[in-house]
């Protein structure tokens, strides 16, 4: 498929996008629309539409990559039966929590729980920790767009950020999460679509009926799913359960961005059906990324496709691409793009969306500046949308940023930076809620919780830097999300002072 017919697919593809931001923000595109959808969204949209924001470009392509190390394997799906546990445990404990505080942004608990300082430090850990995942997560998308489209027109890699983001900005600034749930469901739509669909294409080329291609993947060389045989090693079983549980709970549960769509439901009720809709949907989907790995490698080797290399060192992230683009015909080739394009727009819509709520609510504090005057009221929400607009630019131009850094730096596999930074940011997160949660008794000397929260990474960061030295042949791999957990909640507890009352929260 040639470079101009994939760049016109990318621009019907968007233009459907944008054709269908403008409808559903042409009744209403006020601030109660951006940042709640007028609390008024379908739970099984809300469900199926969170598949696209939490499968990113990274499982898209990465996952299925990693499936050809004999070391990982099916590996991933500890992990996501690990997330599974940690979404039920999202919706029967968070969810209420925020529910009953009627909340727009979910640190407004830390507010009311420990103070103001903590509450800020609460929303800078968020919006640091998601403006990195979500820019790495689209520097995948770009870099396999650069690599098979945008290098081929001569188009600078920066231009090509540029344009994903303008795109993005183009029809999310309007009507923010009430457009969002309609078009991530769409997305999640083309996503789930192209999983089977490219399943399909590849077992019709090794000539697989359904039946073949499940026991061709069973009794290959790379479908093991559980490691018990070494619990130094970072593949163990417990290992990853126990990290797919708290990274869940921290960068699903304490994260604005998918909360956000969770709180955007009717009821609590409504919420909560949605979060275990989407938990089986999630589990299904994954095992057949997994098995579209498995069957990419026995095409592979059919074959005698190589994985790419980049500099001289293999990038299996780029199999998938490869062999979709220039191995198969062209009706794949478009099935494969329209999954990638999805996984990875409809993550960082959201995220771009759920970050300008949380700069507007936690920081300039939209949700509490109300006017009795109803004349003064719709002169207010006029300024404080065109505000909306000017901050969604500036975490639109920040994103950009750190792209073009990432891609002047890595020098690592993109699914592991991604896991490694979510480690480091939401760790803290873990902590504060943790505290406010089970120490109902106790309150913080707010002013110096930020310290707490630099110096819980910090200690994880030096513990990994010499684990070596400290653990032998143990291996530290999701669970570091734990213990930089724990080191937090032990520094809140070292600053704390009995409550002058007992909270209810």
């Amino acid at each position: 498929m040639s470079p101009i017919a994939i760049l016109i697919l990318i621009v019907i593809y968007f233009s459907i996008l944008i054709l269908i931001s403008a409808l559903v923000s042409k009744k209403s595109s006020d601030n109660d629309t951006f940042f709640k959808a007028n609390k008024n969204s379908k739970w099984y949209l809300v469900a199926f539409g969170m598949i696209g924001t939490a499968i990113s470009g990274i499982t898209f392509i990465s996952v299925p990559g990693e499936v050809g190390n004999p070391d990982l394997q099916f590996k991933y799906f500890q992990f996501v039966l690990g997330c599974a546990l940690g979404f039920i445990i999202v919706a029967k404990l968070l969810l209420p929590l925020y529910y009953r505080m009627n909340l727009t942004s979910i640190y407004g608990y830390i507010e009311q729980r420990l103070g103001v300082v903590s509450y800020k430090t609460a929303a800078s850990i968020f919006l640091i920790g998601r403006t990195i995942g979500s820019a790495f997560r689209l520097y995948l998308v770009v870099f396999v767009l650069q690599k098979y489209v945008f290098d081929a027109l001569h188009v600078p890699f920066a231009v090509t950020v540029l344009i994903s983001l303008g795109l993005i900005f183009a029809y999310t600034y309007k009507g923010g999460l009430k457009t969002i749930i309609i078009t991530d469901t769409l997305q999640t739509f083309f996503l789930i679509s192209s999983v089977f669909l490219t399943i399909y294409f590849i077992c019709q080329s090794l000539n697989f009926n359904m039946i073949e291609a499940f026991e061709q993947v069973k009794n290959s060389n790379y479908s093991k799913v559980f490691f018990y045989e070494d619990y130094l090693a970072g593949t163990y079983y417990w290992k990853q359960i126990l990290g797919g549980i708290f990274v869940t709970i921290a960068t699903v549960g304490l994260d604005q961005d998918l909360m956000q769509k969770n709180l955007s439901c009717k009821n609590i009720g409504e919420a909560q059906k949605n979060m275990y809709t989407f938990t089986g949907i999630f589990l299904v989907i994954n095992i057949f990324f997994l098995s579209v790995g498995a069957l990419l490698y026995l095409y592979a080797e059919k074959n005698g496709i190589a994985v790419p290399q980049i500099n001289g060192v293999a990038r299996t992230d780029l199999l998938f691409p490869e062999i979709a683009i220039h191995h198969l015909s062209i009706i794949p080739t478009i099935v494969f793009l329209l999954g990638l394009t999805a996984a990875t727009f409809a993550t960082t819509d959201s995220a771009l969306t759920a970050l300008t709520t949380s700069f507007c609510v936690d920081f300039l504090g939209m949700d509490k500046m109300k006017s009795e005057d109803e004349s003064q009221k719709m002169e207010n929400e006029k300024k404080l949308v065109k505000t909306r607009h000017f901050v969604h630019v500036g975490f639109s131009i920040l994103m950009f940023l750190v792209i073009i850094l990432f891609n002047a730096i890595n020098d690592d596999s993109v699914v592991k930076m991604v896991f490694k930074i979510a480690t480091y940011t939401y760790g803290p997160l873990l902590g504060l809620f943790a505290f406010g949660l089970f120490m109902k008794s106790k309150t913080v000397h707010d002013k110096l919780v930020p310290y707490i929260c630099l110096i819980s990474p910090a200690i994880c960061f030096l513990i990994t830097q010499n684990s070596e030295r400290l653990f032998g042949k143990y291996v530290i791999d999701n669970e570091l999300i734990i213990a930089n957990g724990l080191i937090t909640f032990i520094g809140l507890l070292l600053i704390s002072k009995p409550a002058t009352s007992q909270t209810k929260f």
